[in-house]
């Protein structure tokens, strides 16, 4: 690792820490939602239930095979992935702080096996809605991909099993932060259209680009 990527890895983690333990983020206290699941590729809390959209995604990955499903041109265009925690209730400021930094870290740490990155961004806040609807979730992470191709390799279990296939960088992550997260939801979407205030500039995309 270069001394340029050390200090990177620092300044992340450090400022990350420095804004929970400087008073300006306070995490709010988890609420009681016993009915819900997380919507989540994978996660700490674990089901037997295999979601719809997975079992149509794995379908495709297997139809299509792996190697084009997880093609940086399969599908190109932007595509949001939101992720979204509630950390566990004995987690500490400084463990989610590591969480956080080491999330937002993947936007260098993913890269595919030639050294091309994955990610085109990640960016993350803290809950502050007033409207009362945020279901006891505490994280937002926002990671931009350029293609369908790149969030599929990047995202790897349990649509894609072959770690050929799968970013490992993203795997190694789930498997640190899993014991400090209570729930996980995740929403991903392409996009499809995008309108400025001035109302220029939409655009629905009617068929994303595929190889």
């Amino acid at each position: 690792m270069t001394v340029s990527a050390i200090f990177s890895r620092r300044a992340v983690y450090g400022a990350t820490l420095s804004l929970c333990a400087a008073g300006l983020y306070q995490f709010p206290t988890a609420k009681a939602d016993p009915y819900s699941l997380p919507i989540a590729s994978s996660g700490p809390v674990k089901t037997d239930t295999v979601s719809p959209a997975t079992l149509s995604a794995q379908q495709l990955a297997k139809q299509v095979g792996y190697a084009q499903f997880t093609a940086p041109d399969w599908h190109v265009g932007p595509v949001r992935h939101m992720v979204m925690f509630r950390y566990t209730k004995d987690s500490t400021t400084a463990q989610r702080a590591e969480v956080s930094g080491r999330f937002l870290h993947l936007a260098q740490d993913s890269r595919r096996a030639d050294g091309k990155p994955v990610v085109a961004s990640i960016e993350t806040g803290f809950q502050n809605s007033g409207e009362g609807a945020d279901a006891g979730l505490q994280q937002a992470f926002l990671v931009t991909f350029r293609s369908e191709g790149d969030r599929n390799y990047y995202v790897g279990k349990p649509v894609v099993t072959d770690v050929a296939f799968i970013d490992p960088a993203h795997e190694a992550f789930k498997e640190f932060a899993g014991p400090y997260l209570e729930k996980v939801v995740v929403f991903d979407y392409p996009v499809a259209a995008a309108v400025t205030p001035e109302g220029t500039g939409a655009k629905i995309k009617k068929a994303r680009k595929a190889h």
